[in-house]
Order: structure tokens, then C-alpha cells, then sequence
């Protein structure tokens, strides 16, 4: 048995580089993103796909408290057959099994949970390219993708959530002396004790599309915290959590926990165990990713638990004017095709005057911009393996028929269209659409289209774009937003409407740094200042609200305290 101090005391190097990296929000990563054979071996790679190779069309081997049957939920977007069974818990009996265990993780103290969670971490990276490919089959993204942001950046950001959450409830010492001077006597001598006391049982429900990446914040920051994690995947991505909830469960028997502190919660499509789940009395938090609707109900309903929801919106470009038109046409063509549009972060509403924009190849008009765009967008995807490369599949019918919707709308400048992978004949992948639309047409542009569609909408002037920005936003929440202008005044404008509306801003992206994608350590993701989430990923706010501390005190006589 390995003891969570000890844990600690091996990943105490790495533990304090990242408290001191999400400090100082430079860059900074722990776990490589490049899936080559001169960073993880050379065989690495075959053995990772030999394991989920095995996983296939077979019982997953994971304990379950209550299990009573299997179920097999997932398909994958690739077109391959899946067909992995997991045994199927009782709510009633994971939330007791849950709570049984909560008195030993407490006495393991922060840093000892802190040591024990970065072990894990460090045994998920030693099986990444298994986790590649089980992120890959189950959300559709490419396979890079898949090992990039389900992977290496996947751990980055729980290794964050470690590092904030060791720091927030360290910041109080555990022990200390006190003594207050009287008049003419002895001071009056305390000992005091402080203890990290974890808010109860947490609940974790996964997405569909970033299962690992937006799933990881929430596990490690809970279990730091003190909590013990219910994992309830999404039925269409349960193979990347499980793998997870396995290393975990592995890792805390070793280190002589309840392996119970992190359980599999799965369920048939339908069968609602997460809102059974979130509304029980002793699940005390809830971390949950997806649609606007299902994480609006659980901020009303969850009222016993601190809910942290990460939903979508109206991501928003304004297009002002550029120096660098090629680079911003190359940039923006990539952000809306990359894994299909199917990001949280993807831009959706494009807001340009209908006077035009001012660029380096000269003046440009709304419908010339739409069609340089599209232009941009063939020019990408043009090769059917690099755009398979980029696009991955359409991960569920939910996103092809909006997809199919937009496309059959008669504004359309740049129609979706179906593309062939050699590897995976039958999957599902297509390019985005981008339509043309004017300010008043409000119901289209303010209804949310998870997925490749996006929309150049034509307004009065950028101040009006500015203004349409700061309302949508507030109202239907964003969680990205950019800005292109050569201005100084309307990029001051841009920062200002930005905080208005409570969302991140990117400002004149034209090289390699994209709006829908963030870096660990240093950019937050999310914000808890607009509809579309109730937290950031991650600050002192995504942690805090998962723990108390209470203190103990008794008197001591000098002597004794000498």
C-alpha cells in the first residue's frame, strides 16, 4: 500500500509547478500533446489501440455498488460497432456507498488528496492512446483531436483543478498557536486546528462531446475538495469516463481508501437517473456539461446542491475591419469546421455592417465577405483527408438535423456537404453551412445551433454590432467572443461590451490561436457572468463552493505549549 502522504510527497514537485503555473497563468503543460513515438514510445501507440481493441463488444470489468443488469448505450459516429456493456447501478445504493466513504478521504487531508488525484492523473496519461480512441468512437472527434484535447489537455485542465483546489483549501493553516496579552497576567494561550471538510457526495454528468475535457475539472477539484464523485456519463460517451472512474477506483484502493470515493453511474437512454440523481438531498454539488435546457432545470431543481453548469450560447464575432484578411478568413474558416462546429466555443453569429469592412485586399462587402468565406472554408476542406482530419463526425441525429434544417433555409452561402473517410467508410462527416442573414432576422440568430452552422449577419454599423453583441449575449449567454478591427477605439469599444455582456474576448486572431480553443493554466474557460455557465474553469470560484473549514480550539497552559 502506497499512503496518500506518500502519493503527495512523489508528486510534490509537480503538485507545486502547477499551483505556481495556474499563479502566474503563463504557459505551461504536464502531460504532451503530440501522440509520437520519441515522446511516449514506440509502442505506445498499438498498445493503446490493442486495449480498446479488447473493450470491444464485452463486459467492461469495473465494480458498480447495487449492480443489477448491464446496459449498452454507445455508438460511434465512425460507423464501427461498439457494443461495450457496463453493469448498471442503484442510485440509492452509490449515494450509500458514497457517503460510507467520505471519513477516510477527509482524515487523508488535502495534500494527501491532492497526491492521490495527481497519481491518477499520472496513470490516465500512461493509457492516453486507449483513452484516445475511446474519446474518438464516442464523440466523433479526429483522432489527434481525440488525443490532444480528450487526452494530454483533458489532464492539464484536472491537473488545474488539483493545483486550485490544494491551494484554495490549504490557504487556512491546519494548526496554529494563539495567544492574547492580558494586564498584569499570563497570556491567554489557544491551540486551534483547522479541517478541510468536504461539502458531501458530488455529482458529475458527463457531455457527449468532451467527456474527459469538460469532465476532469469537476472529478479532481471534488475529490481534492473532500468529495466523493458519482460519475454519470453520457449513454453516447461512457467508454472515456469509465476508463477514468477504473484508473481512479485502482488508485484509491492502493492507497487504502474506499475505492468507493469515485463510482460509474450509467444509464438506458431515457431512464433519468441524473435528475434522480442531482436532486437526492445528500448529493451536495453537481458539475454538469451540456444543452441550455436540462442545465437551467438543474439550477432551479438541485436547490440542496451547489451546481456548476457549463451550457452553450451565442458565441459572437465582430467583424470591423482587419489588416490581415487571409489570416483572418484562414482563421475563422478553421474555428467554425474544427471537430464539426461541435464545441462549446465554436462562433456561431458573425457580425459584419452592411457598409462592408475595411481590409488590406481593399474594401469588402457583407456578401463579398460571405463569399471570400465560403471560399475559405472549400480552400480547408477542399482535400477529403485533411477536412476528415479536421471535421471528425457528426457525433448524434440531434446535430445532423439541425445541420439539415439551416441548410434548407434559402439563405444559404456556403451549403454543407457530405465527406468520405477512407479509414471509416461509414461515418458520419459533413462541412459546416454558413448562412446569410440580416439584424431583424432575431428568432434565426438567437436560437442556439450546436453543431456546423453559423450565420453572417448583416447590421447597421459596427456600434450596432457592438450593441446586438452586449444584448444577445446577456440574454442567451455566450461563451466565447471575438473582435476583428484595426481601431484602437472600437477594440476599446469591443473590451468594453465584452465585460458588459460577461464573456472572454479574443481580439484580431489571424495565426495559430483559435476562439474556440483555451489553454490550461492560463486562459479561463467559461465564466460565471453570463447565462451560459455558472462557473470558469478554473478559478478560486469553481473550487471554494465544495468545501468548508471548521475549526477546533482548546486552551494550553504555557508549559504545555512549550
Amino acid at each position: 500500500m502506497t499512503t496518500p502522504a506518500e502519493f503527495y510527497e512523489k508528486h510534490r514537485q509537480l503538485l507545486d509547478k502547477a499551483i505556481e503555473a495556474a499563479a502566474t497563468r503563463d504557459y505551461w503543460s504536464a502531460y504532451p500533446e503530440s501522440p509520437s513515438k520519441s515522446v511516449y514510445g514506440e509502442d505506445a501507440a498499438p498498445a493503446g489501440e490493442r486495449a480498446f481493441q479488447a473493450l470491444l463488444g464485452a463486459d467492461f470489468p469495473i465494480e458498480v455498488p447495487g449492480a443489477s443488469g448491464t446496459v449498452a448505450t454507445e455508438r460511434s459516429p465512425y460507423g464501427i460497432a461498439l457494443d461495450i456493456r457496463y453493469p448498471k447501478g442503484d442510485p440509492a445504493a452509490l449515494i450509500s456507498a458514497a457517503r460510507a466513504a467520505i471519513p477516510g478521504w477527509r482524515a487523508a487531508g488535502p495534500q494527501g488528496r491532492a497526491g492521490v488525484a495527481a497519481e491518477i492523473l499520472h496513470r490516465i496519461n500512461t493509457r492516453v492512446f486507449e483513452i484516445a480512441h475511446a474519446v474518438q468512437h464516442t464523440t466523433g472527434q479526429a483522432f489527434v483531436m481525440a488525443f490532444q484535447a480528450g487526452g494530454a489537455h483533458a489532464q492539464d485542465r484536472g491537473l488545474e483543478a488539483v493545483a486550485v483546489a490544494l491551494a484554495e483549501s490549504t490557504r487556512i493553516p491546519a494548526t496554529t498557536s494563539w495567544a492574547k496579552p492580558q494586564r498584569g497576567g499570563d497570556p491567554l494561550r489557544m491551540a486551534k486546528t483547522s479541517t478541510v471538510v468536504g461539502r458531501g457526495v458530488s455529482l458529475l454528468i458527463g457531455c457527449n462531446t468532451f467527456p474527459t475535457w469538460n469532465g476532469y475539472p469537476g472529478l479532481f477539484a471534488s475529490l481534492v475538495t473532500g468529495n466523493p464523485v458519482i460519475v454519470k456519463p453520457h449513454p453516447g460517451a461512457v467508454l472515456p469516463l469509465a476508463i477514468t472512474v477504473q484508473i481512479a477506483r485502482e488508485v484509491l484502493a492502493e492507497a487504502g481508501q474506499d475505492p468507493n470515493l469515485v463510482t460509474l453511474a450509467v444509464e438506458e437512454r431515457g431512464d433519468g437517473i441524473a435528475a434522480t440523481l442531482a436532486t437526492h438531498p445528500d448529493v451536495r454539488i453537481v458539475d454538469f456539461t451540456g444543452s441550455s435546457e436540462f442545465g437551467n432545470w438543474l439550477e432551479a431543481n438541485a436547490r440542496q446542491a451547489v451546481v456548476y453548469t457549463e451550457k452553450a450560447g451565442l458565441n459572437t464575432v465582430i467583424v470591423d475591419s482587419t489588416d490581415d484578411y487571409k489570416g483572418l478568413l484562414r482563421n475563422l474558416s478553421f474555428s467554425l469546421s474544427l471537430y464539426s462546429g461541435q464545441m462549446c466555443t465554436t462562433p456561431q453569429n458573425l457580425l459584419v455592417p452592411s457598409t462592408g469592412i475595411r481590409t488590406d485586399a481593399g474594401h469588402r462587402s457583407v456578401e463579398e465577405f460571405g463569399a471570400d468565406l465560403s471560399a475559405a472554408l472549400d480552400k480547408l476542406l477542399g482535400d477529403p483527408k485533411r477536412a476528415a482530419g479536421t471535421l471528425g463526425a457528426i457525433v448524434n441525429d440531434g446535430v445532423l438535423a439541425r445541420l439539415t434544417e439551416a441548410g434548407n433555409a434559402p439563405s444559404v452561402i456556403h451549403p454543407s456537404a457530405a465527406v468520405a473517410d477512407e479509414q471509416y467508410p461509414d461515418a458520419t462527416i459533413r462541412t459546416p453551412v454558413v448562412l446569410r442573414l440580416d439584424a431583424a432576422d432575431e428568432k434565426a440568430y438567437t436560437r442556439e445551433w450546436f453543431g456546423p452552422v453559423s450565420f453572417v449577419i448583416a447590421t447597421e454599423s459596427t456600434a450596432h454590432s457592438l450593441a446586438l453583441f452586449t444584448q444577445t449575449v446577456q440574454h442567451h449567454g455566450a461563451l466565447t467572443a471575438s473582435v476583428y478591427s484595426t481601431s484602437p477605439e472600437v477594440l476599446a469599444a469591443a473590451r468594453e461590451a465584452a465585460l458588459d455582456a460577461g464573456v472572454h474576448l479574443s481580439e484580431n486572431l489571424t495565426g495559430g490561436v483559435f476562439v474556440n480553443q483555451t489553454a490550461a493554466f492560463s486562459d479561463l474557460h467559461g465564466t460565471a457572468a453570463n447565462p451560459a455557465a455558472t462557473a470558469s474553469l478554473t478559478d478560486a470560484h469553481f473550487v471554494t463552493g465544495r468545501f468548508f473549514t471548521l475549526q477546533s480550539r482548546h486552551h494550553v497552559t504555557e508549559e504545555s505549549n512549550a
